[in-house]
């Protein structure tokens, strides 16, 4: 008898073979794609957190475009610190820098 003519149990043995074989594909098909909705799944949730985290930059942007705004920034100054434009006495040029900070090092 050869092993493709050989029955066990009323099955021949390169039946028995492919269906063994054909069992293992079908479980090997099932773990693939269980393993691939896992990782979509955490595709996904990893995509929704991405969009939250723009939303949160997004909602950053505009608080420092809000807390920069140059009139803001002038009323505070001016309530809190009591600060106000330069007066033009005060004003000076690059070169007379040097003579004014004498007087300051010689304290």
């Amino acid at each position: 008898m050869s092993v493709i003519n050989r029955r066990i149990r009323g099955f021949r043995l390169v039946d028995l073979i492919a269906l063994g074989l054909l069992v293992l594909l079908i479980m090997s098909v099932y773990l693939a794609k269980t393993i691939a909705s896992r990782e979509r799944a955490e595709i996904a949730s990893v995509e929704r957190q991405i969009a939250a985290e723009r939303a949160q930059i997004r909602l950053l942007q505009a608080e420092v475009a809000h807390l920069e705004q140059p009139s803001r920034i002038e009323r505070l100054s001016t309530t809190y610190l009591q600060m106000g434009p330069v007066a033009v006495a005060q004003e000076t040029t690059p070169e007379t820098l040097a003579s004014l900070a004498a007087p300051e090092a010689r304290r």
